[in-house]
């Protein structure tokens, strides 16, 4: 599995842990941030939505304090359907009704364990289609 990651300052450390924590499973292209230094992060969205549409990865994660503005900034591009996921059963729907693409996870809400669930149920499940394929056809404006 391939994964774009990318975090703002807030999201810094929690990138860090998710990336170790699956080194084994997952293929990271990570975008930054590299430090705890405050950034935008609306840059590190609009990068890793460059990257994920450039090339072949299978999903999105990212990370900042609350995942509003990073999610916020990440559905501004086209065919991306980033979730603001903050247990599994969210994260789970995300992908089975709706089939995110992307998600965003909110760091100071988070424990490094629930990150490490959700990220988890979000990769083993799987979009189920039917009735759910039309609505998301209709997400995209343009």
């Amino acid at each position: 599995m391939k994964i774009v990651i990318g975090s703002d300052h807030a999201g810094f450390e929690l990138k860090e842990h998710i990336k170790n924590s699956f080194n084994s499973k997952v293929i990271f292209k990570d975008v930054g941030t590299n430090s705890i230094e405050s950034v935008d992060y609306p840059d590190y969205a609009h990068l890793a939505t460059k990257e994920f549409t450039d090339n072949k990865y299978n999903y999105i994660i990212l990370i900042c304090g609350s995942g509003n503005g990073i999610q916020m900034s990440a559905n501004k591009h086209q065919n991306i359907r980033c979730a603001l996921c903050w247990n599994s059963e969210i994260a789970e729907l995300a992908r089975s009704h709706n089939d995110a693409n992307a998600i965003a996870l909110p760091a100071r809400y988070l424990t490094e364990k629930e990150a490490i669930q959700i990220i988890t149920t979000f990769m083993e499940t799987n979009f189920e289609g039917g009735r759910h394929e039309r609505r998301k056809d209709k997400i995209s404006c343009a």
